[in-house]
């Protein structure tokens, strides 16, 4: 057998030496996060998209009645859009969730059926002229093809307030804008 080389120690521990540093650089480059991409978040709505179920209720108390005189729908990209066309100021307004539609004066239940129901009531308003012809032309019952906005349904223009009715597929956020330039009032609703 032959006696180690003081050579062959040096080997050993520069051996050794070299496998600690890859060693730590080892760990360096365990600790360094890889590059991602940025994650989406799908937990925040697209922006313009309704966040808000909360009910709306606006008084306008000594106005002259507004005239509805149609409601115009269309899809957007991450919600349905309900336009109530108005001859004079935008009234006073309700937007509220309910379990069926009546119809106004005789209370009547109506026959649609859906997830959701938002009730819109204007007031003062009438949907009809003053000879009593209707201004809103057609229905009650409108279908639409939209995603979650399926019906849109006249519930009533009586003693001065006029009902419009939005069948939903399902419960879902919603907002209320006010345009003027005509007036009308607007009702977006999430998919």
């Amino acid at each position: 057998m032959r006696p180690s080389s003081p050579r062959a120690g040096s080997r050993v521990l520069a051996s050794l030496a070299c496998l600690a540093l890859l060693a730590a650089c080892g760990q360096t480059v365990q600790t360094a996060l890889p590059q991602q991409p940025a994650a989406t978040r799908t937990d925040r709505p697209e922006p313009g998209t309704p966040t808000s179920t909360a009910e709306v209720d606006v008084r306008r108390d000594g106005i002259e009645p507004a005239v509805v005189t149609g409601v115009r729908f269309a899809g957007h990209g991450t919600y349905d859009r309900l336009v109530i066309d108005l001859k004079g100021k935008v009234p006073g307004y309700s937007v509220e969730w309910t379990d069926q539609f009546v119809e106004d004066g005789s209370g009547k239940p109506m026959d649609v059926s859906g997830g959701a129901y938002l009730q819109v009531t204007l007031m003062p308003a009438n949907a009809h002229d003053t000879k009593g012809r209707l201004t809103w032309s057609g229905g009650p019952v409108f279908a639409t093809g939209l995603l979650n906005l399926t019906d849109v349904v006249r519930t009533g223009d009586f003693e001065g307030r006029v009902g419009i009715g939005l069948v939903l597929a399902r419960k879902a956020a919603f907002r209320v804008k006010e345009q003027g330039g005509p007036s009308r009032l607007i009702i977006d609703v999430a998919h």
